[in-house]
């Protein structure tokens, strides 16, 4: 199998106030260089993504009732990896023709950055995702 990754794209994590750490990782020195909204089962939830030289965090907040189980959790969580791709379809392919578990039957569009984004994940043997990214 022959994938190609260009470089770790960002690290996504659920935050339960996103003006909190929105300022929490300005004060480490980060930028919000882009910031958007997104749907998930019927409500609306927020996403910044904050940059730090070639490092890039990705903050999300979920709307209510999943806001809730994030805010309920002992701990911090990561929830996902993202790699950046140049050819997302290609790389769709390629992970479902090499038996990898594919969570999404189609790359997913978001209106992410300034022309959008498509992107698919696989879970590994722990189920952890990890998620391949092609900004358009």
């Amino acid at each position: 199998m022959n994938l190609k990754i260009n470089h770790l794209q960002h690290v996504g994590i659920p935050v339960t106030d996103i003006e909190s750490s929105e300022k929490f990782y300005q004060r480490l020195g980060f930028e919000n260089v882009m910031t958007s909204t997104f749907a998930h089962e019927g409500g609306e939830g927020r996403v910044m993504m904050m940059q730090h030289g070639t490092i890039i965090v990705e903050l999300y907040q979920m709307p209510e009732p999943t806001l809730t189980e994030i805010r309920n959790r002992a701990n911090g969580k990561i929830d996902h990896i993202a790699f950046d791709v140049d050819d997302i379809d290609e790389t769709f392919a390629t992970l479902k023709a090499n038996g990898f578990r594919v969570v999404e039957e189609a790359p997913v569009y978001l209106g992410f950055w300034k022309n959008g984004c498509k992107y698919i994940n696989i879970l590994g043997p722990n189920d952890e995702r990890l998620e391949f990214c092609q900004i358009l």
